[in-house]
Order: C-alpha cells, then structure tokens, then sequence
C-alpha cells in the first residue's frame, strides 16, 4: 500500500478506506474481512482519526477552540453553498516500518476515513486532489499542524480549497 493508490490495484476508488483494505486483504491472502474488521486492524497499527484539538500541540489547543467557533462556522456555510465536501487532515508515524513510513489521513464531517500510506513528510498534492468527490464537487480541507506551510503543495490542486488549524509552530 505504500506509495500507491487503490486503483493501481484495480481496487474502487481513489484513496484507501476501511473498505479497499478489506477488499486488498480478501485478494492477496483469501481471508474474508468485514470492513469493520479492517477499521480494527487499522486502528492498531495506529491509522487512527483524532479531534481537532487533539490534533494541536498543547500550547495552541486554546487557538483551535477560538479557531472552531470563530472560523470554522463560515467554512462549513461556504462549503454548504457549493455543497463541498469538508475534510480534516493530518499525519502520523506507522510504527515498526523502515523506510519511516507516514500516514496521511482525512476523514470527511460524513465520517468517511480516507488515507494514504508514503513515505514522502510533505503534504502530497496527488493525496488532496484525490478527496474531491466524483461528483467532481469541490472540497475543503482543514490541515492540522502535521506540516509546516512550506510542506503544502505551492498551490492546492483544482477544486480543493485548504484551511489552517492554528499552530505556534506555523506561526499562527
């Protein structure tokens, strides 16, 4: 899964889910998984969603509260009116794995989990443009403090609109 995206392995759809894993596990080793069980397994190699706040570091957590109920609420209206989908991203160190392996994740306010596993640290521009629905409808996406602005893409792919969670480390 490393590097690559579902439909490279003539898998449905354009990032890995709980789904797609499933689906790649039944394939390559014929074992029947449920999706639920490979949210399970998921979890326990640590590709997991957390809060915005849990995203920010310790000293910008009072930031990311002001953030939800001053910004956010005009993104969500924005979004409603071009009925985009709305994503939260970020990143985290698969465990045990060398090279050092990340994955970047976003899950969706439908509570849809989609995600990547690579080994580049930046914020891949394939990954954003990929969360744009079939539809080809646009999406927002709100990038917690797992990369630095000089790690996103120079610009965001066609359709995708990024939003900052505040960080210190960001300098917001």
């Amino acid at each position: 899964m490393r590097d690559r995206f579902p439909d490279q392995l003539d898998l449905s759809g354009p990032l890995w889910s709980r789904q797609t894993v499933a689906t790649l596990v039944e394939r390559l080793f014929d074992i029947p998984l449920s999706p639920a069980a490979a949210g399970r397994y998921l979890r326990a190699w640590g590709v997991t969603t957390r809060e915005p706040v849990d995203r920010a570091c310790p000293l910008c957590a009072e930031s990311v509260v002001r953030w939800q109920v001053e910004t956010y609420p005009t993104i969500s209206r924005t979004a409603q009116k071009q009925r985009a989908e709305i994503y939260w991203a970020g990143k985290s160190r698969l465990h045990g794995t060398t090279p050092a392996t990340e994955v970047i994740s976003a899950v969706s306010t439908r509570g849809w989990i989609r995600f990547m596993v690579t080994t580049d640290p930046g914020l891949p521009r394939d990954f954003l443009s990929r969360l744009r629905p079939p539809t080809g409808r646009p999406a927002h996406v709100v990038v917690d403090a797992s990369w630095s602005y000089r790690e996103w893409p120079r610009r965001a792919p066609e359709g995708v609109t990024l939003h900052a969670l505040p960080c210190c480390e960001r300098g917001r």
